[in-house]
């Protein structure tokens, strides 16, 4: 890769904190607007969490465990955009298939704990099926991000994760609600 096709990449340790403070903050910025706006969408399913309190005490880990795994995606792919070892569609179907099967393997799981936790086949479900959901699409939302910035010769690293994070968030959240929306009260 020549100098003016690479992006520029931090080196944390020999930049000054001022650059590496401008860098960073219109990156934190986003994830500021995208929190909010997240918190926005999430009162608007007021209703139902009211006549279900339980289902609150899910939303962390099923925004948590769609970030985890769309975060191992973008630092193993980021990692290897930097070694230019990249086919993106075959990437693209591996992490996919990989999503697929963590979705399922961890929303069986966190389905059969609400089950024994709650006694609710409905809570299970929906909490299963959105964790299997969360999970499964992560890894595609993970790619698109670093593969924008490398294309615009941006260092991928600096920008990724704050952007991936919170579109992952808000659909995450999109789904729970809109399965418990189904499931519970519709069900």
């Amino acid at each position: 890769m020549d100098k003016k096709s690479s992006p520029q990449l931090e080196d944390d340790q020999k930049e000054r904190i001022s650059l590496l403070i401008e860098h960073r903050i219109p990156w934190l910025f986003v994830g500021l607007i995208g929190g909010i706006a997240a918190a926005i969408f999430a009162s608007q399913f007021e209703k139902i969490l009211a006549n279900n309190l339980s289902l609150a005490y899910f939303i962390p880990v099923i925004v948590y465990m769609a970030d985890a795994v769309g975060t191992q995606t973008e630092e193993v792919y980021i990692r290897n955009l930097s070694r230019e070892k990249i086919h993106f569609f075959k990437y693209l179907m591996k992490e996919i298939i990989l999503g697929l099967f963590l979705g399922l393997i961890f929303g069986i799981c966190f389905g059969i704990f609400a089950l024994i936790w709650f006694k609710s086949a409905s809570i299970a479900l929906t909490v299963g099926f959105a964790v299997f959901a969360s999970m499964a699409i992560a890894p595609a939302i993970a790619l698109i991000m670093p593969t924008i910035l490398q294309k615009e010769h941006k260092d991928p690293a600096l920008g990724s994760g704050p952007f991936t994070t919170v579109v992952q968030d808000l659909i995450s959240l999109s789904i729970y609600f809109l399965l418990a929306s189904v499931i519970i009260f519709r069900g």
